[in-house]
């Protein structure tokens, strides 16, 4: 069975619940070297500390806000799962040492930009860390100059120029739509079952008026 929809389930229910951040578990990620600026192919390595005995899992949320499974990483030695249920992968490594969790990206591409954060489920509560943040540098682009008192705003994240939206706030955005899909959708379901117990009481009930008249 793939582990992937199933711990972006855990995820999502368990965001949907406040509080639960920080309670009792504390996860730091951080870059295990210092990074001034990310290059196409270079080794990247992310490091998660947890003193968690059930095992970490590591995601990473895109531009658009969408959540991606990369791996979840035992603490008993029984091995890495990435996604699909796999034991290796092409793109991503992954180790333990001691309270260390560690995701290398092999070589890093645009397909692996966005903010990556480790998670763990104690007790059936969900603990998870702050993301951390692993973008290609934006190139500066200079708007031709035009005559008259118009303003012109360079194409960057920081520009003040441009109404941009915290990384946070999507992807909370993002989760509670999740909440709305998995608390709505089993009811749903319920209610349809209801209804069609309810059509075949009352075709049985008819059924046996029919058949035992006064």
């Amino acid at each position: 069975m793939d582990r992937s929809p199933a711990l972006l389930l855990l995820l999502a229910l368990g965001l949907c619940y406040p509080g639960i951040h920080g309670q009792m578990y504390e996860m730091k990620v951080r870059f295990r070297d210092t990074i001034t600026q990310l290059r196409v192919g270079q080794r990247l390595e992310l490091e998660c500390q947890s003193d968690s005995d059930s095992g970490v899992s590591w995601v990473r949320q895109d531009k658009n806000g969408t959540l991606h499974f990369v791996v979840f990483i035992s603490s008993l030695s029984q091995g890495d799962t990435f996604k699909g249920n796999q034991r290796t992968s092409t793109r991503f490594e992954a180790s333990k040492d001691n309270t260390i969790y560690r995701l290398v990206v092999k070589s890093f591409t645009q397909e692996d930009e966005g903010n990556y954060f480790c998670l763990m489920n104690i007790n059936q509560m969900l603990y998870f860390s702050h993301g951390l943040p692993a973008f290609f540098p934006v190139t500066t682009t200079v708007a031709p100059s035009t005559p008259g008192p118009t303003t012109q705003c360079g194409i960057t994240e920081k520009d003040p120029c441009l109404k941009t939206l915290d990384t946070e706030t999507t992807m909370q955005e993002e989760l509670n739509s999740f909440c709305h899909i998995f608390i709505w959708a089993p009811l749903t379901g319920l209610c349809l079952l209801i209804l069609q117990l309810l059509m075949i009481t009352i075709m049985l009930c008819q059924r046996k008026t029919h058949q035992n008249p006064l």
